[in-house]
């Protein structure tokens, strides 16, 4: 009967931790309830300090993306222009900057709005990452505390 209610004990906790592991944790060395507990919650410890450890977060990828953007409208209207040489050798210098400056304004918002996009995707792939990383942490350290670990 003890090691009935000991293996209740360890499921309630399992389910109802709080970093969403829904794991099912059976001792297999006979260990109490107390010393369960004491191992579920330092083994949470040691997967939540792997996770925080992680490289941060992408950041600057708006400001890289509007970068990209006005160079690629600069050069874009640099080489409209050159296409028409006829009528662009005659076109004042200040009119010719002015064009191009607009062009890399307009691209350079693009540009922005594709690098937070993609900076945010990065974000989302390195979150699932550190979500893995931390759940496997968390079933290796218990398992070898002589758990089982059923999903």
């Amino acid at each position: 009967m003890k090691r009935l209610s000991s293996i209740s004990l360890c499921i309630a906790l399992s389910v109802s931790w709080t970093q969403g592991w829904a794991e099912t944790v059976v001792p297999m060395k006979g260990q109490s309830s107390q010393q369960t507990q004491t191992d579920i919650t330092e083994c949470h410890n040691i997967a939540a300090g792997q996770s925080a450890s992680a490289a941060p977060p992408p950041g600057g990828g708006r400001l890289k993306g509007a970068a990209a953007g006005a160079a690629a409208g600069a050069a874009g209207a640099q080489v409209r222009g050159r296409q028409h040489d006829e009528f662009y050798d005659q076109v004042d210098d200040d009119r010719k900057q002015d064009y191009r400056q607009d062009r890399a304004k307009e691209t350079a918002v693009a540009g922005a709005v594709v690098g937070g996009s993609r900076q945010r995707q990065e974000r989302r792939a390195q979150d699932k990452t550190s979500a893995a990383t931390s759940s496997t942490a968390y079933t290796s350290c218990l398992q070898g505390k002589g758990y089982q670990v059923n999903p």
